[in-house]
């Protein structure tokens, strides 16, 4: 396992309801993380093709409607599958820069049902598979599916294992146990949260994980929403649709990148992975002290 390695979280903003537009963009900014010597990318929940938080799909008040219906047809096909070949570039680019990506995307299975999935790719290029939103909250109840609940995504990557919860399942402190319970070095936590309190969260997870969280979060503004989404948008009034706070937390509850708020970015931090086994022989939140190695 290498104990070095540079992360990037990249914070930027969907091209709502264009799976094409948004995979060109992830490929860009794969390509400028990289290009700044990050090894691990993170892009937020949902970046493609774009979170729901602005959308009610015709569904306000229970009632659907013609316009609700069209939406949300449109939003599943630019949905994807993880054998989709849309998602070739991001497996290409993944092979090019030599990165691990993770990328959130509404994914939309062979079953015929809707997720907010977080996709993986190897440094090879390889798909590594995907991680399935279970625990849902406010308007994505209306649109995705419940994930498996017997699935707990952790990944052996060359810099330790790395588990991943999304955005509001972080709030479930028994979710969380089960993440630390594997020996996470790497904890990914994509998010469209963006509440203050939300750093709060990042920041006591690292501390009682004794793991390096990266959490990552879209900007969006109101002038980012495309016109053709003005009858079905809520939100027209607030200037900033999403503020971002992006950030990298290291497992002393510190922040080493971020957060970052009000704009589009790319953080970066360079992570000492030997630091975890240190703060581990201090506290071990599911072991006894420093008695456990990561081959456990």
């Amino acid at each position: 396992m290498q104990n070095q390695v540079r992360v990037a979280v990249v914070q930027a903003g969907s091209i709502l309801i264009d799976k094409e537009a948004n995979i060109d963009k992830a490929v860009s900014l794969t390509r400028a993380a990289a290009n700044r010597g990050a090894k691990i990318v993170l892009f937020p929940e949902a970046f493609i093709p774009g979170h729901p938080r602005v959308l009610n799909f015709g569904l306000k008040g229970g009632q659907p409607t013609a316009e609700g219906r069209r939406l949300r047809d449109l939003y599943r096909q630019n949905s994807l599958s993880a054998n989709d070949p849309a998602l070739a570039p991001l497996a290409k680019v993944a092979a090019e820069t030599g990165v691990f990506l993770a990328v959130g995307l509404t994914e939309w299975s062979g079953g015929g049902r809707f997720y907010c999935s977080l996709f993986f790719w190897s440094p090879k290029g390889d798909f590594l598979g995907q991680d399935r939103k279970i625990k849902l909250t406010g308007t994505e109840r209306q649109v995705w599916d419940q994930g498996d609940f017997n699935v707990l995504t952790v990944l052996e990557t060359t810099y330790g294992k790395t588990g991943t919860i999304l955005s509001g399942e972080n709030y479930l402190p028994l979710m969380r146990a089960a993440l630390y319970a594997r020996w996470v070095s790497l904890y990914l936590a994509p998010t469209s949260e963006a509440k203050p309190t939300w750093q709060c969260t990042i920041r006591h997870i690292a501390l009682e994980g004794q793991c390096f969280v990266l959490s990552c979060n879209q900007y969006l503004s109101r002038e980012m929403i495309p016109e053709d989404l003005g009858a079905d948008f809520e939100a027209t009034e607030r200037e900033q649709i999403c503020q971002g706070g992006s950030a990298i937390v290291g497992p002393c509850g510190e922040y080493l990148a971020g957060p970052l708020f009000n704009q589009e970015g790319i953080l970066t931090a360079d992570l000492d992975l030997a630091q975890i086994d240190e703060v581990r022989k201090e506290f071990d939140p599911s072991g006894h002290f420093g008695h456990r190695s990561q081959a456990n």
